[in-house]
């Protein structure tokens, strides 16, 4: 009988964190809730869930650590290579279960299609970016139809990381992709999809410039970039603003990939190599501006890791800096 009333509390009390949750559209520049208050998201990007289950990581615990630290969004990224592996049936079990937690400690979820490369030319960076325009489509379509009506299942990334690589991938206009990004669009809408598609530019999901020149014939969209600290030399910002922060002025814009790590870090690797005073900076830009951002990466594996132990007590400097900087924030 006490095993039977757990299980209930258990079951209710999910289904009321998922119901506590509004859905969040875009009005003007600003993510925004069902009373048309602004919602400004941070949080954390989880590894893979095929790669944490593997771990023996993917479970509530997770969630609320991540909870812990501040956070009221966290993004599941996705690989092609393991949709492919485990199984379409397999995968969305486990996507069940994270959006759950998720929902129980009110953050929402980012679902990200992460690939690298070019997917006009079909040439991707590592064998586990590797997809194709028709699988993207289909995956597309199969989140659409699962989770459209879920208000957890804010976010859809289209794709992660474009890009040809300066040329080793291939060739990729803007128009080009724009119309693969609205085809998209208009498959996710047509199944359902209630959420709000991301849509990110070139370099590496880094530049806007040419989407805020020429922007996606879509509504209810938001954009993304990855400014990582080598994108630009210091000073920061004003590069900035130029390069994607300008798109702000008229759009919702979210960093679904941020951080750093010290040269002397486990882990650590050229792209990333910084220090605290780029976690000060970037921070500072966004809140300024209310721009959402996600931190790269809730994983004692994955580079740059935000801790270094499944026990959470040894936290790298990033780590550090980004968990005391999460829990300044207060939300509704």
């Amino acid at each position: 009988m006490r095993l039977l009333i757990c299980t209930l509390f258990l079951v209710v009390n999910s289904a009321l964190a998922q119901q506590s949750l509004e859905r969040i559209t875009v009005n003007g520049n600003q993510f925004v809730n069902e009373s048309g208050k602004k919602v400004v998201l941070r949080g954390y990007n989880a590894s893979d869930p095929d790669n944490l289950e593997k771990q023996g990581q993917w479970g509530r615990a997770y969630f609320q650590e991540m909870k812990a630290w501040g956070s009221n969004v966290v993004r599941f990224p996705i690989h092609p290579r393991a949709w492919r592996e485990r199984g379409e049936s397999a995968y969305l079990t486990l996507l069940d279960s994270g959006i759950r937690w998720a929902a129980e400690q009110s953050m929402y979820v980012i679902l990200d299609w992460h690939s690298i490369g070019n997917l006009k030319s079909g040439l991707f960076f590592r064998p586990g970016y590797e997809t194709t325009l028709n699988e993207t489509f289909s995956f597309w379509q199969t989140i659409a139809r699962k989770y459209g009506d879920n208000p957890t299942v804010a976010f859809y990334e289209l794709f992660n990381e474009p890009t040809t690589n300066n040329g080793q991938l291939g060739v990729c206009s803007w128009d080009e992709w724009k119309a693969i990004n609205e085809e998209m669009i208009t498959i996710i809408r047509a199944c359902g999809g209630q959420g709000i598609p991301l849509v990110a530019g070139f370099n590496w999901a880094y530049d806007l410039s040419a989407a805020f020149e020429h922007p996606i014939e879509a509504v209810g969209i938001g954009y993304v970039s990855h400014p990582y600290p080598q994108k630009r030399n210091q000073p920061w910002e004003s590069q900035w603003t130029m390069d994607w922060g300008r798109m702000k002025e008229k759009y919702p814009v979210i960093l679904t990939e941020i951080g750093f790590s010290g040269a002397e870090e486990r882990g650590a690797h050229v792209p990333v190599i910084s220090d605290e005073r780029y976690g000060e900076a970037i921070t500072r830009y966004c809140d300024e501006k209310d721009i959402s951002y996600v931190v790269w990466v809730f994983d004692a594996r994955w580079a740059p890791s935000l801790f270094s132990d499944w026990e959470y007590k040894e936290l790298t400097r990033h780590g550090k800096f980004f968990k005391a900087k999460l829990n300044t924030y207060q939300y509704d």
